[in-house]
Order: C-alpha cells, then sequence, then structure tokens
C-alpha cells in the first residue's frame, strides 16, 4: 500500500539532505543546525518504506546513497581535523650539535632561555 504521503516525505527528506551538504560545505552552521532539525523531524515521522512501490523504494535508495555520502563528508571533514590538532599539538624539539659535533635533540625549548646555545 502506497500513500502520497510517503513520497513527498522522501522527497522532502532527500532535498534536507542535499540542503544540509551545501550548508556544510558553505560552513554555515546555523542554517546547517536547522536543517539537521528538520531532518531529525521529517525522520521521526516517516512511514515504513517496505510496502512501497518501486519508484518510491528506488528515492528510499537514493535518500540512503545522499545520507551515506554526506555521512562520509562529516567523518573527512573530522579526520581532517584531528589530523591538523595533531599536527599542530607536537611539540617541535629543537636540535643542537654535541661535544662530537653530531646533531643532538634536547627536551628543553628556549635554549637561549635556559643559557644553553
Amino acid at each position: 500500500m502506497n500513500t502520497p504521503g510517503l513520497k513527498d516525505q522522501l522527497q522532502r527528506l532527500h532535498q534536507l539532505l542535499l540542503k544540509e551538504r551545501e550548508c556544510a560545505r558553505a560552513l554555515a552552521m546555523d542554517e546547517l543546525m536547522a536543517t539537521v532539525q528538520q531532518k531529525e523531524a521529517l525522520l521521526g515521522c516517516l512511514e515504513q518504506v517496505d510496502a512501497a512501490d518501486a519508484e518510491t523504494r528506488q528515492l528510499a535508495e537514493q535518500i540512503r546513497a545522499e545520507n551515506r555520502r554526506n555521512a562520509y563528508l562529516f567523518w573527512s571533514a573530522l579526520q581532517w581535523i584531528r589530523e591538523s590538532m595533531q599536527f599542530f599539538g607536537r611539540q617541535s624539539v629543537p636540535s643542537g650539535y654535541g661535544a662530537a659535533g653530531a646533531t643532538v635533540n634536547t627536551a628543553n625549548s628556549g635554549m637561549i632561555l635556559s643559557g644553553r646555545v
């Protein structure tokens, strides 16, 4: 049994997923949060797609693909942020020269302030 409301809800969900991705790309956080709230409200009232016709099932599959694409976008952005934080979080260890003329990494930063050159 296919209801016209189900197809309309799925089309609206598809539009919200596309808008969600565009907001994320543009870093429009207020609009992104509003879109996510609309999407969650719509997901809460969606009916079952199991008994739908082939066209509605195809739309549901397209929605699933778009949702996974958005999830991958958010996951990869999070990974990039984590890598950036690790890069900037690493302390650069200054190297100097030992008595034998070889480079020596020291744990002290600010060698001039510590009196060692």
